[in-house]
């Protein structure tokens, strides 16, 4: 299993409407595409010099083959969507993380 991590820092001026659109919106679209099985958004609780809000929004895809199909497929799309509404209000990296193990009480 993989997870694609998106970790964004967005602008406070724009911030309620990107939290809102993301909810409501993005994530929805993103596991429409059928590359992913479930999402978790959760907020970096750690300062930083940057100003704006960080998150870090977790997608999960069962292989490589199905997340380089989202890569090809869908991924040029969605990151149109959000450049079209916050243009110069977000900075944005991207990871891929391979599940190793996971324990669960």
């Amino acid at each position: 299993m993989l997870i694609y991590n998106v970790t964004i820092n967005i602008d406070e001026s724009v911030h309620d409407k990107w939290l809102s659109w993301m909810r409501d919106k993005h994530i929805p679209d993103m596991l429409a595409t059928g590359k992913f099985s479930h999402a978790k958004m959760a907020k970096v609780l750690v300062e930083e010099d940057m100003e704006g809000i960080t998150y870090s929004i977790q997608y999960t895809s069962k292989d490589r083959k199905t997340l380089e199909s989202y890569y090809e497929e869908d991924a040029e799309r969605l990151r149109g969507d959000t450049l079209k509404l916050f243009s110069n209000k977000f900075v944005a990296f991207r990871t891929e993380l391979e599940i190793i193990s996971q324990q669960i009480p």
